[in-house]
C-alpha cells in the first residue's frame, strides 16, 4: 500500500495551524478560505488539538455556543491521534477509521508536519487501483 511520506511527497504540505485561544469563528473562517474540514491547534510548538466541521456542529453549534466568544481550547479535540511520515498508508487509515475521524496530524520528531485526510489516502488507493488494471489488461492484450 505505500508510506505516508509517499502519499505526502506529491503534494505541498496542507497545515494552518491555529491556537487554542483563537475563536471558533477565527477556525470557521479559515477552514472555509483554505477549504479544509479540520485545522490543528497547536500551542508552543506542540499540537495540542484538532477542530474539524464536526466539532463545530456537535461542540458548538448544537450546544448554542457563541462561535465569535468561543475559545478553540474549549471545543477542540483535544491530544488527537497522529501517525509519521513513515508509517504505512493502511495504518493511517486503520487510525481514522478506529477514531471515527477523517483528518490525522503527521508528526516527525515530536513536530507537526502536515495533515492527511481520509480523501488524500483514497485518491490514492484509486489511482493505484486504476493503474494495476490498466497494466493487467496491456498484459492480457499481449501491449505489455
Amino acid at each position: 500500500m505505500g508510506l505516508i511520506a509517499d502519499l505526502l511527497g506529491r503534494r505541498s504540505p496542507v497545515v494552518h495551524v491555529m491556537s487554542p485561544e483563537q475563536s471558533v469563528l477565527d477556525a470557521v473562517a479559515l477552514m472555509s478560505a483554505r477549504r479544509v474540514g479540520a485545522v490543528p491547534v497547536v500551542e508552543n510548538g506542540r499540537l495540542v488539538g484538532i477542530f474539524s466541521e464536526r466539532d463545530v456542529v456537535r461542540r458548538v453549534v448544537a450546544m448554542g455556543r457563541p462561535i465569535d466568544k468561543t475559545r478553540l481550547a474549549e471545543v477542540m479535540t483535544p491530544d488527537p491521534i497522529t501517525a509519521s511520515p513513515g508509517d504505512e498508508r493502511a495504518e493511517a487509515m486503520r487510525k481514522m477509521d478506529d477514531a471515527q475521524c477523517r483528518h490525522l496530524p503527521i508528526v516527525q520528531h515530536g513536530a507537526l508536519v502536515d495533515m492527511l485526510s481520509i480523501r488524500d489516502v483514497l485518491f490514492v488507493e484509486l489511482e493505484e487501483r486504476a493503474e494495476a488494471v490498466e497494466s493487467l489488461r496491456r498484459y492480457i492484450g499481449g501491449s505489455y
